[in-house]
């Protein structure tokens, strides 16, 4: 199963990346000024600052904020 988006708001990370690279964004709490993600669960934060630093926009394992489980 590949992790792909923000679940609660449905916005894909494939989105999220378009947006960042149109804007210049970098952090992820500038990015979400401009997209709405992240203000539910927020189990799709660990992903967007992985695909921000990476430019990967699809996940075949489990990322969390304290790193790879």
């Amino acid at each position: 199963m590949l992790i792909d988006r923000c679940l609660c708001l449905g916005v894909t990370f494939r989105q999220l990346k378009e947006q960042a690279d149109r804007t210049a964004h970098t952090r992820l709490e500038d990015l979400q000024v401009v997209m709405p993600f992240g203000t539910g669960c927020g189990l799709c934060k660990p992903y967007v600052r992985e695909m921000l630093r990476t430019g990967v926009t699809e996940f075949d394992r489990i990322i969390t904020d304290s790193g790879d489980a």
